[in-house]
């Protein structure tokens, strides 16, 4: 009997340990703290970047990542179901007391019709609750190697490869939930991530077609509209990346989780890095005179950053554009020459050059 009655309060603590979020009353908020360390993430790779510490290759391959993962947990928080109102709360009391009664009392009826406290224990080998997430991993995969055709399961697996870090393995897995299970929207879009992880961020063609064909079928496939944005941007065509997530905020539902992170991103392209909130109370007590000495300050590890990789068109507009805005039209000219020798082998750069100077009318 007092084994009986150790077990019966084991489950009573049990049960209530699960049941409480569901009695207590009150909102569940989300803290979104996922969604901050991504954007913490983001500003950390940007300032490594301008720094010098990382080379941009690195860090337009990091900046993809951590893009991804944030766009995948915006998604997962638009998701979640909504929080339960006061007008649901006694609705809510009811369904938890009576799974709490019955689960207790079928629980208990199962275990004395097939259950004895004087049988000895199972083998450890026959427990499957210890299991590692390798060995459920592998599991799968026997599985899927005896039942190739099971596309739900390769489609359950592919995230998990993502997360892991074996894109290639989720590419294969994302190709065989298509074969299977046919086309859609999430699908398309999901090979499309795998293949721009499995190329470090890089959009392939096979990505790019991916995505679009993802928007083809649903327009609102955020994670499919932010990179073909990438991937204009990488193509050198910045203005279209903006002109594509400008697109998506004006279609955003006003509390999109996402939004604020496009915004970042529209701000980078559109008008270069955003200031911090420690520049602006620093430039707010400046004199004129110490605003000018700043800003030339940052141009100049603009330019000593270009001197060491002249890839960035970006930059070298920036760089050119900033002269101008401080009056110096030699440091302009000066620039122009060094950002067509730098670009020298890539002629599409060189003709936003091109554009770009007579649009300014610094030559001619």
């Amino acid at each position: 009997m007092i084994l009986l009655l150790v077990l019966a309060l084991m489950t009573g603590a049990a049960m209530l340990a699960v049941a409480w979020p569901l009695i207590r009353k009150g909102r569940d908020v989300r803290s979104g703290s996922d969604l901050a360390v991504y954007r913490d993430q983001l500003d950390e790779i940007r300032r490594d970047q301008a720094a010098g510490r990382i080379a941009e290759s690195e860090a337009a391959a990091a900046h993809v990542e951590v893009s991804r993962r944030l766009i995948a947990a915006a998604d997962a928080q638009a998701a979640e179901p909504p929080p339960v109102t006061a007008a649901g709360w006694p609705a809510r009391r009811a369904i938890a007391t009576i799974a709490l009664i019955l689960v207790s009392f079928g629980s208990a009826a199962f275990y004395f019709s097939l259950g004895s406290p004087s049988l000895p224990g199972q083998p450890l080998a026959s427990r499957n609750q210890n299991q590692s997430i390798d060995s459920l991993i592998a599991q799968v995969e026997t599985h899927l190697a005896h039942n190739p055709n099971d596309g739900r399961g390769w489609e359950v697996i592919a995230p998990i490869y993502l997360r892991l870090g074996r894109p290639d393995d989720a590419v294969k897995a994302r190709r065989n939930a298509l074969a299977i299970n046919g086309e859609s929207s999430e699908r398309q879009a999901g090979l499309g991530e795998a293949l721009a992880a499995a190329n470090d961020g890089r959009l392939t063609p096979e990505a790019k077609k991916a995505f679009a064909r993802a928007v083809e079928l649903d327009a609102a496939n955020v994670k499919a509209r932010y990179f073909l944005g990438v991937a204009a941007e990488q193509e050198g065509r910045p203005d279209s990346a903006v002109e594509i997530w400008r697109t998506m905020l004006a279609a955003a539902p006003g509390d999109a989780p996402w939004a604020g992170f496009i915004r970042q991103e529209i701000a980078r392209l559109a008008g270069g890095p955003s200031p911090t909130e420690d520049d602006v109370a620093a430039a707010s007590d400046l004199t004129q005179e110490q605003r000018l000495a700043m800003v030339r300050s940052m141009v100049a590890r603009l330019a000593e950053r270009l001197s060491r990789d002249g890839s960035d068109i970006e930059g070298w507009l920036r760089l050119v554009r900033s002269y101008m805005v401080l009056g110096d039209r030699d440091r302009a000219l000066a620039a122009v020459g060094d950002a067509r020798r730098a670009l020298a082998a890539e002629p599409e750069k060189l003709r936003r050059i091109d554009d770009f100077v007579k649009g300014l009318g610094l030559e001619g």
